[in-house]
């Protein structure tokens, strides 16, 4: 598996562009509701997969400096100057996004396409004049409404490049993304990247909180027809409806798929020569199993790739989250980490039996997506078969909290004395762990020896530090699990890592 660019959605969608009546196709409109979606999704599906046309070479050919060049013109968005509270603002087609997508704009049950128009965007002189032609269109698109203005609006979801999506809660920056699906993920024959082809955008009412998005997606081996129905806020709140139509079996298929970046921070920090203590988007996998057990697994930038499986059934839910909250953390004036949202997915709905995948990429800069997470269902879906599924995804700086004590910190480095690794788990402080006598410590693995490790009272954070060394020998894995507990009932979440030479 190779690397994939970071989406470069936040220096795009940070811009200071300039929001007046956008104009869509003329007449009454075609009928529309999600049952159209669902049926050219299932009609997509009944026909070989046919690659859509790319955008003049002109477009393609664009750098990265000239694409940022060509800003929408904010009183070009849709609904601008109306009383509907959202707005939307589009992209242009171009560098990393060489086909575009359709959208369409819903009122009353009816649907019309949204047009492209050159006129909606501001272009500098830096950009080569570019043709126009039936092949353009938008690449994708991106949500506003009143949040931190009184009057005015501000961006909290975009919708861009494949599959992919990202959102944020209230005064936080872009972090980590979504997709539709993940296909093959890790797979040694490749990835299959599935493309939202097609937008509908439901127009809210005067008033109204959330905002509706159908999407229709296709890929070779499958196709899906897609609703967002998205509420922004503290944190932004999108419950996800997808039906699926394979064209092929789909033996490894990631649902709720998110992607991120970790680069490092205490747990290798010795491989970067750089100013900062820690570069990520996110720096642990969240989850709550069928069981109801929480499990915390900090996140690594190994040296080879890594696949981690957490088997289960019907999770309760999963997520990447960025724990690391003070700029202190990371001393980053402009990529403002400690703002980065974490992301949990909740099933509605019961899942069955599978696995919470954690794909680890090796990565020596910070503008590669390197990390995955998905749930891969235990039995493939067969070709020709209809598959619908339900979530919902919470984006916020604490999407999802338990009644357990998180795990703040992890830290690695080589043993003072003697050989061997000394891992340092730090747990915020919690009236559970006022008694320190009262706890007991588990520490296990199923590959290294460790010590029994030891626990204190860290006074800057007021909550306690579990330490504990391993050796690991010849191994080039070894798997470390630990807890707190009290009697037999857990005092802490779990702590998971995976080590690696």
């Amino acid at each position: 598996m190779t690397l994939t660019r970071r989406t470069f959605l936040t220096s795009v969608s940070a811009l200071a562009l300039a929001p007046a009546a956008f104009a869509t196709g003329a007449g009454a409109g075609t009928p529309f509701d999600r049952d159209t979606v669902i049926a050219e999704a299932r009609d997509l599906a009944s026909r070989p997969y046919a690659l859509r046309p790319s955008v003049p070479q002109a477009w393609q050919d664009l750098s990265y400096e000239q694409y940022r060049e060509i800003r929408f013109r904010l009183d070009k968005a849709l609904w601008f100057g109306t009383k509907t509270p959202y707005n939307v603002d589009f992209f242009t087609p171009g560098l990393y996004f060489p086909q575009a997508v359709k959208v369409f704009e819903v009122e009353n049950g009816m649907s019309k396409p949204v047009g492209f128009d050159l006129s909606m965007f501001k272009i500098s002189d830096k950009v080569p004049e570019l043709p126009v032609d039936e092949t353009l269109g938008f690449s994708g698109l991106r949500l506003r409404t009143e949040m931190h203005r009184p009057g005015k609006t501000d961006e909290f979801c975009v919708f861009q490049g494949a599959s992919y999506f990202r959102a944020i809660g209230l005064s936080e920056a872009y972090g980590l993304s979504a997709r539709g699906l993940a296909l093959k993920t890790a797979d040694p024959d490749g990835e299959e990247f599935p493309d939202f082809i097609r937008f509908w955008l439901e127009r809210p009412a005067p008033g109204q909180r959330n905002m509706i998005v159908h999407a229709l997606m296709d890929s070779p081996s499958v196709t899906g027809a897609y609703r967002f129905d998205v509420t922004p806020g503290d944190d932004c709140v999108m419950e996800v409806e997808a039906t699926l139509f394979a064209r092929e079996e789909l033996d490894h298929v990631g649902l709720g798929p998110l992607t991120s970046m970790f680069l490092y921070d205490q747990t290798n920090r010795t491989r970067f020569d750089d100013f900062r203590p820690a570069v990520h988007d996110s720096d642990g996998l969240m989850i709550r199993n069928g069981a109801g057990e929480v499990i915390w697994r900090p996140l690594a930038n190994p040296k080879t790739l890594q696949v981690s499986s957490f088997v289960d059934t019907n999770p309760r839910g999963f997520g990447l989250m960025q724990r690391a909250r003070e700029f202190a953390d990371f001393a980053d004036l402009e990529a403002h980490y400690h703002r980065r949202p974490g992301l949990w997915v909740e099933p509605m709905g019961d899942w069955g039996k599978g696995t919470v995948t954690l794909v680890e990429i090796p990565a020596d800069q910070e503008i590669y997506d390197n990390i995955v997470a998905y749930w891969r269902p235990a039995t493939p879906y067969a070709a020709g078969s209809e598959v619908t599924i339900g979530y919902r995804l919470t984006w916020g700086a604490e999407p999802e909290r338990t009644a357990m004590p998180r795990v703040i910190n992890t830290a690695m480095g080589d043993k003072t004395f003697g050989d061997g690794r000394v891992a340092v788990i730090d747990f915020e402080a919690d009236e559970m762990h006022d008694d320190i006598e009262d706890l007991d410590i588990f520490v296990q693995s199923p590959h290294a020896e460790t010590t029994k490790g030891v626990l204190q009272r860290n006074p800057e954070t007021g909550g306690l530090r579990l330490a504990f060394s391993f050796q690991p020998g010849d191994h080039q894995l070894v798997e470390l699990r630990a807890q707190l507990r009290k009697g037999t009932a857990p005092a802490s979440e779990v702590w998971l890592y995976r080590w690696t030479a």
